[in-house]
C-alpha cells in the first residue's frame, strides 16, 4: 500500500488548522452578526422611514433620503455639532497621542512604584465610563474656563477664523478631559517601547549618539505601527463617549416630536460616515509617514 503523500498530509494540517481558527473566532462571528450587524441594518431601514411607536407597534412610512437631506440642510444645530466634533477630534487626537508617549516614556524608566504610577494614569479610563464623569462634567471639574478668560488668550482666540476658535477654546478649558483619555494608550505606547531591543540602543551609544537622537532615530521608528493603532483607538474613544455633545443630541432626537427614531437614525449614520472619513485621514497620515520610515 502507497504511503500517503506529503502535500495531502500538509493539506490536511492546514485544514485542521483552519477548522480550529474558526472554532475560535465563531462566537465572536455570530455575536458580531446578532448584536451589530443585524441592529445596523435595520437602524439604516429606520433611516429610510417615518417611524412611530405606538401602542399597537412600530409604524413605519418609506420617505426615502428625506431624513437625511432634513439633517444636512434644515437642521443648524446638527450641522455645527457635526462640524465642531470633526474640528475637536482632529485637534485632540495628537495631543493624547503626545501626552500618552511621553508618560510611557517616563514609566518605561526604571523607577521605582512603577505599578504604582501605572494604575495612576490607568484610573480615569475607569472613571471616564459611568455616571460618574457625567457628574464631573456637570460640576465643572474637567474644564479650566479660567484659561479661556486671560487677556492673552482671548486675543488668540480672536484672531482665529471662526471654525477654529470653538474647537480651540474647547482644548484650552477641557485638556484635563483630553488627558483623562490617555489610560490605554499609555498602556500600549508602553508595551511597545519594552518591546524594543535594548541592544540597539547601546549600540547607538557606543557610535556617540545622543538619547534625543536615539528617540529620533530608534524609538519614534519602531512607534510606527503602534501610532497607528493609538490613533485608531483614540478617535474611537472619543467618539463614543458618553458626554459627547453630538451623542447626546442624536439621543434627545430618537424622543422628539419634530425627530423620532428615523431622523435619528439617519443622523447617526451621518455621523458614523465622518467618523469613518476621520479614522481614513488619520491612518493614511500616519500610515504615509510609516512608510517613510
Amino acid at each position: 500500500m502507497k504511503a500517503p503523500s506529503r502535500p495531502s498530509i500538509s493539506l490536511r494540517y492546514r485544514t485542521r488548522q483552519a477548522l480550529q481558527g474558526y472554532a475560535f473566532v465563531a462566537l465572536w462571528i455570530v455575536g458580531f452578526i446578532l448584536f451589530t450587524l443585524v441592529p445596523l441594518v435595520e437602524t439604516f431601514r429606520y433611516s429610510l422611514n417615518h417611524v412611530i411607536v405606538s401602542a399597537t407597534g412600530v409604524e413605519q412610512t418609506f420617505v426615502g433620503w428625506q431624513n437625511y437631506t432634513r439633517a444636512l440642510f434644515t437642521d443648524p444645530i446638527f450641522v455645527e455639532l457635526l462640524i465642531e466634533y470633526a474640528v475637536e477630534t482632529i485637534f485632540s487626537v495628537p495631543i493624547i497621542m503626545i501626552f500618552s508617549l511621553i508618560i510611557a516614556l517616563f514609566l518605561n524608566l526604571k523607577l521605582s512604584l512603577k505599578g504604582l504610577f501605572r494604575t495612576i494614569f490607568f484610573l480615569p479610563v475607569v472613571i471616564t465610563s459611568g455616571p460618574v464623569i457625567r457628574e464631573l462634567v456637570a460640576q465643572g471639574a474637567t474644564t479650566v474656563p479660567q484659561i479661556a478668560q486671560s487677556p492673552i488668550v482671548l486675543e488668540f482666540l480672536a484672531r482665529l477664523p471662526g471654525v477654529l476658535r470653538g474647537p480651540a477654546e474647547y482644548l484650552m478649558t477641557s485638556f484635563i478631559l483630553s488627558l483623562w483619555f490617555s489610560g490605554v494608550q499609555i498602556l500600549i505606547y508602553l508595551a511597545s517601547l519594552q518591546k524594543i531591543d535594548r541592544s540597539i540602543y547601546e549600540a547607538a551609544a557606543i557610535d556617540g549618539a545622543s538619547a534625543w537622537e536615539s528617540f529620533w532615530k530608534i524609538t519614534l521608528p519602531s512607534l510606527s505601527t503602534t501610532n497607528i493603532v493609538v490613533a485608531v483607538y483614540t478617535v474611537i474613544t472619543l467618539s463614543h463617549f458618553s458626554e459627547n455633545k453630538l451623542v447626546r443630541y442624536i439621543y434627545t432626537q430618537t424622543y422628539d416630536i419634530k425627530g423620532g427614531i428615523g431622523y435619528a437614525s439617519a443622523m447617526s449614520f451621518l455621523y458614523f460616515a465622518v467618523l469613518i472619513l476621520i479614522l481614513l485621514i488619520v491612518y493614511l497620515a500616519l500610515r504615509s509617514r510609516a512608510a517613510k520610515v
